[in-house]
């Protein structure tokens, strides 16, 4: 028989050149993907120096009402009841909801609002007195804007950079680029919790890596059972069992590896360990009984509840401390297309206190210096309202061409208003910022060059901010 059979020469030539040809066609972005050094970035050096290590995103999913939360202006109160004027509304497209509506008329805020802090920022006083009362700490940004009217391509337009499927979130880019200093714990954490309102759909690829290796995707944490699915050895099972398994496992996927360069194969190695590695550090991480009583007080009657906003935050605060680098806290239940006054006053109930204790938190541990906090949903509502308006009733449709969203710590000015409104809260007169100057800026405190940080997909140097124009916004900046 000849031994160099034709089976062989194409298997040697699928694992020998063509893999070395491939390998070089992409700029050897799959020998990219593993590292010896468990959770390391691909990065060799940020592009500048950061003024965050890490970054707590608290999304409000569905949409919260800027209008009755963040941008008041007394001057509502007598536009309230009127039609939206064209002049303002300026052919704007609707969404389907209020599409068929004949009538738009305004509604102001049905809440008191007043000055907090020393640049006398106006902020809804029933329903967010915490958060006012760390008006001295934050940035808050009244023009954001974004070209989604919708929810699914909103939330994924500000999560990924694009209103298109199959892209890298912006955790895993920052676990891609940045790695994490934590060997035990994932770099890119996920917690859900859910309000008492009308819910959107969250999908997981929301936190997917999309094009990036699939170690830098987000692990989410659950809030009953196991924090993280299968994290426990099976019945009989015992640990030394389980190392010897995974060792043997690691033999056969480093071989081949080694054969055929594919990045999945070390992010699945690495998927193991830190799987290996979590089982001890995360029901550390869990268990609040270290924590003073003092403080679970300040971060309200919810704290000790797992799967609440407030015990999520609890547990940022102490990812935060332990080097964790992302982490993305959405709370469900903003969508209030009708009875939103009674609706966002239980959603304000259940975020108010834990995130501004978080923020006094971090500040009590001069952590926040280094930890960027990023507060807000992916649009606001409108000024005018759906369906029929009664004396102490009514609900917002999507808003996607002014919003706001706050910041603290990281980099970022305390006490300071960005952007400004018409009377209508409809449309941005002075420095509009769009959800892609506003990643840019996150990625700028990180101490990344949004434009140089790249990734070669398909032959495209992939960006989280995509392919058109973005900048960070300098005047947020401290």
């Amino acid at each position: 028989m000849d031994p160099f059979s034709r089976r062989r020469f194409l298997r040697l030539g699928a694992t020998g050149m063509g893999a070395l040809g491939l390998a070089s066609a992409s700029q050897s972005q799959w020998l990219q993907a593993g590292s010896s050094q468990p959770n390391a970035g691909a990065l060799d050096s940020v592009h500048f120096k950061p003024t965050a290590k890490r970054v707590i995103f608290l999304f409000f999913s569905g949409g919260p009402s800027h209008i009755d939360l963040y941008d008041y202006k007394p001057a509502m109160q007598r536009i309230h009841g009127i039609e939206l004027p064209e002049s303002i509304r300026q052919g704007q497209r609707l969404t389907g909801m209020t599409s068929g509506q004949k009538s738009f008329p305004c509604v102001a805020p049905m809440f008191q609002f007043k000055r907090y802090g020393s640049h006398g920022t106006w902020i809804n006083s029933d329903l967010l007195p915490h958060i006012g009362s760390i008006a001295d700490d934050i940035t808050i940004v009244r023009s954001l804007h974004s070209e989604a009217i919708n929810h699914d391509p909103a939330i994924t337009y500000i999560n990924t950079g694009t209103q298109q499927l199959g892209h890298a979130s912006m955790g895993s880019w920052l676990s891609y680029g940045l790695g994490s200093p934590n060997q035990n714990l994932p770099s890119y954490v996920v917690m859900i919790s859910k309000g008492r309102g009308q819910s959107q759909a969250l999908y997981s690829r929301l936190w997917s890596s999309g094009f990036l290796p699939s170690r830098h995707q987000g692990v989410k944490f659950r809030s009953a059972g196991e924090p993280v699915l299968y994290l426990n050895n099976p019945s009989g099972v015992d640990t030394s069992d389980r190392r010897a398994f995974l060792d043997a496992v690691g033999q056969i996927n480093q071989a081949a590896f080694e054969e055929v360069r594919d990045p999945e194969i070390e992010a699945r190695i690495a998927q193991y360990e830190m799987a290996f590695r979590m089982q001890r550090s995360v029901p550390e991480l869990t268990d609040l009984s270290d924590e003073p009583e003092a403080v679970l007080d300040m971060y309200g009657p919810d704290a000790r509840k797992p799967g609440t906003f407030a015990y999520n935050c609890v547990l940022a605060r102490r990812m935060a401390e332990r080097g964790v680098p992302f982490q993305q806290l959405f709370h469900r239940g903003w969508d209030q297309h009708g009875d939103l006054p009674r609706l966002i006053r239980l959603q304000c109930q259940d975020i108010d206190q834990p995130a501004s204790a978080l923020v006094r938190d971090l500040k009590m541990r001069g952590m926040l210096k280094d930890t960027l906090v990023v507060c807000g949903g992916e649009f606001g509502r409108t000024i005018y309202s759906q369906g029929q308006l009664t004396k102490d009733n009514h609900g917002r449709d999507h808003h996607g061409r002014c919003f706001s969203m706050w910041l603290a710590g990281g980099g970022i000015k305390a006490g300071y208003e960005h952007g400004l409104t018409d009377d209508f809260s409809y449309n941005i007169l002075k420095d509009p910022v769009h959800i892609r100057d506003f990643n840019a800026t996150i990625l700028h405190c990180l101490g990344l060059d949004h434009q140089r940080f790249t990734y070669t997909y398909q032959g495209l140097d992939r960006r989280l901010t995509g392919v058109e124009p973005a900048r960070v916004v300098h005047e947020l900046l401290a």
